[in-house]
């Protein structure tokens, strides 16, 4: 098994493609075979990077809040097929009565965006009740497309009357986070907040010419779904704002989780060895609900339930950004954050760090490393 290579590919990451602090942690039928951190924290260079260091992981928290949605329903008897309104009957507004918890999970529920867009980031009663009384912008279930803002905010009001108001960050530490030990957060503890490193906005522009022009072509048109989607609930726009400390204590379970690579590696490992949930669960997880063009972000994507996938055409992958394996599944975040498993092979991922890149989906600094591994260490 070729690790000495991939600590090869880490450093090259700081010395050729300007990582500033990153970490990066793999391992394989839980055992730990790569633990790496290196870089700084600061743009001075003052703070060393270590494998301890929690960071900003964006939407690679949605791996970590379907789990808390997904906990909840088997823990409470609730099938994945149950009609969401019967769980929040305010719901059932706007032709929504058909939705399932299947099509939130799945990106299907036609609700990437607030038709509201006034309507603040920060205050999750306002942006729930907009939820529940819109029109969605397509019918639950015909269609998919990323939900980046409110899939987060779907989660953590079902989480919550589900459980008689628990938020989705507080369940997750209570479910996840303590009990198995876990540097992650959705919503920091005051004690946590001097350890956090900062992130940075991305340095360089984004290249043009490849798959995602039509994604930030649409960006660009100020009515178009895929800005509405991005922009609503409104604020946080910033990656300057997301180093707030009072920002970091809201429970965010679309962009906000913060940890280390070690412990969102441990997760996923927790997660496809059966340890979290029984194994039929983690397999119908890890089955594709939907593939082809999304509605949002315009160019294919493909979904399990809760998860990402890669798209399968001629049952062959269109993309890599989880492994080889068909059944892997994860959440990339922005900027190059990147968190998944392979219940196949027993592999678990994750690769954190505090400057972000230009780019729809995750970058080379973490892509040569999942290449490697699959095609020299399994």
């Amino acid at each position: 098994m070729d690790l000495e290579r991939i600590s090869e590919l880490f450093e090259e990451n700081f010395l050729s493609f300007g990582e500033l602090g990153a970490s990066l942690c793999i391992t394989r039928n839980d055992e730990e075979l790569v633990n790496l951190a290196g870089g700084h924290c600061d743009r001075e260079k003052n703070i060393p990077w270590t494998t301890k260091t929690p960071v900003l992981i964006w939407s690679a928290t949605k791996g970590l809040a379907s789990a808390c949605l997904i906990h909840a329903t088997w823990t409470h008897g609730i099938p994945l097929d149950q009609k969401v309104a019967d769980i929040w009957p305010e719901y059932r507004s706007g032709g929504k009565a058909g939705t399932t918890l299947l099509h939130v999970l799945a990106h299907q529920a036609g609700q990437p965006a607030l038709r509201d867009a006034a309507i603040s980031m920060l205050d999750h009663e306002a942006v729930a009740a907009q939820l529940a009384r819109q029109q969605p912008f397509w019918k639950p279930g015909d269609a998919h497309g990323y939900h980046p803002r409110t899939y987060g905010f779907l989660l953590d009001e079902l989480v919550r009357r589900i459980t008689g108001g628990t938020p989705l960050g507080t369940y997750f530490q209570k479910a996840f986070g303590e009990p198995l030990g876990l540097d992650l957060w959705i919503g920091i503890p005051d004690s946590v907040a001097p350890r956090v490193a900062p992130i940075f906005a991305p340095r360089k522009p984004r290249e043009s010419g490849g798959a995602e022009d039509a994604f930030y072509a649409a960006l660009s048109q100020p009515d178009s779904l895929t800005r509405k989607a991005f922009q609503t609930p409104a604020g946080l726009n910033s990656p300057f704002l997301m180093n707030d400390p009072s920002v970091r204590r809201h429970s965010l379970p679309s962009l906000g989780g913060i940890g280390t690579a070690e412990s969102l590696a441990r997760f996923y490992a927790l997660l496809c060895s059966n340890q979290l949930f029984p194994s039929e669960t983690v397999d119908r997880i890890g089955q594709l609900q939907c593939t082809g063009p999304d509605q949002v972000l315009r160019v294919d994507t493909a979904f399990g339930i809760g998860f990402m996938k890669d798209p399968v055409v001629n049952a062959g992958k269109t993309r890599g950004i989880f492994g080889s394996s068909l059944g892997a599944f994860g959440q990339p975040g922005s900027g190059g954050s990147l968190g998944f498993c392979d219940p196949e092979n027993g592999v678990a991922f994750a690769y954190v760090m505090n400057q972000m890149e230009p780019g729809l989906f995750p970058n080379a600094k973490s892509l040569r490393i999942v290449k490697h591994f699959y095609d020299v260490c399994l």
